[in-house]
């Protein structure tokens, strides 16, 4: 599985520690491609539509696929770049 995380990290596929409103896999999508997660939302919903049943596979899919951004974090207090 860690081969998989790191090849969709690598191509931007990511699920953002902020901005999440299940999983963050429309958020990851959305920043992927340049649009707003909203914008990914009702895409992703949209397609859902079209296919229907797909989104009992595909989410849950992406969900387990996603990496987790992970973020440098700082002590509480300390400036980034101030020492």
């Amino acid at each position: 599985m860690g081969r998989i995380h790191d090849g969709m990290a690598r191509q931007g596929l990511v699920r953002p520690v902020d901005g999440r409103l299940l999983g963050g896999v429309c958020a990851g999508l959305g920043r992927r491609f340049g649009i707003a997660p909203v914008t990914a939302r009702v895409l992703f919903v949209l397609v859902l539509f079209v296919l229907p049943g797909s989104q009992l596979l595909i989410y849950p899919l992406l969900w387990l696929l996603m990496p987790t951004e992970h973020r440098a974090s700082t002590p509480t207090g300390a400036v980034p770049g101030r020492y």
